[in-house]
């Protein structure tokens, strides 16, 4: 989506953005198993992407993931995503586009996901607006081996209805929460990476 410096080739980019958006699904959908933050701990802190703007808040997110141990990053993520009864953060779209869980998004969603021929795994007992499940059909898109459906184009229609529109309240919601520290980091990562990704959309026209 941004412009691949000349040692780099347009296939580079891309698995570079289903890996991002890989990280991104597996660090939202569950305290970050160890091996995970052992990665993401002795990651290059350059870029995981061409282009200088993610370097900053990719820094800042390996950082974060070195200053802190897997048990501290674990409880923030049960306190600010888990715990019984309601959430001090949601991670479904709905809640942000609609004010309330299992509304018309998700319905919309459903109807995206069965002509994408895609369908929710029953051993997952999350709605698939959850941020997770959201950016797994987005590295889907980019990496999938069917170019009738991993696509620029599918690409460009899923992020603009159902991503897009409600990743900046999210992140706001994580960044500004007292609670938040290493996902404070990755709320900003999420921040810059989807801003990236929004204006290289934006270029396809």
């Amino acid at each position: 989506m941004t412009a691949p410096l000349p040692t780099s080739s347009a296939l580079d980019e891309e698995t570079a953005r289903a890996e991002i958006y890989g990280l991104l699904a597996q660090l939202y959908y569950a305290p970050p198993a160890p091996e995970l933050l052992a990665a993401l701990r002795v990651a290059v802190t350059e870029a995981p992407a061409q282009g200088a703007f993610l370097e900053e808040p990719w820094r800042q997110l390996v950082g974060a993931a070195r200053e802190r141990t897997d048990t501290a990053i674990a409880e923030e993520y049960d306190a600010l995503f888990g715990g019984v009864g309601k959430p001090e953060i949601h991670l479904f779209g709905s809640h942000y586009l609609a004010g309330f869980l299992n509304e018309k998004p998700l319905a919309r969603l459903r109807d995206t996901l069965a002509q994408l021929g895609l369908a929710r795994d029953e051993a997952m007992p999350e709605t698939e607006d959850h941020v997770a499940y959201l950016c797994e059909v987005m590295r889907y898109l980019i990496a999938g081996d069917d170019v009738a459906v991993a696509n620029l184009a599918r690409q460009q229609a899923f992020f603009a209805e159902h991503l897009q529109p409600w990743m900046e309240p999210l992140c706001d919601a994580i960044s500004g929460h007292p609670k938040a520290r290493f996902y404070a980091r990755l709320a900003e990562f999420t921040r810059a990476f989807m801003g990236v990704e929004a204006q290289g959309f934006d270029m396809l026209g």
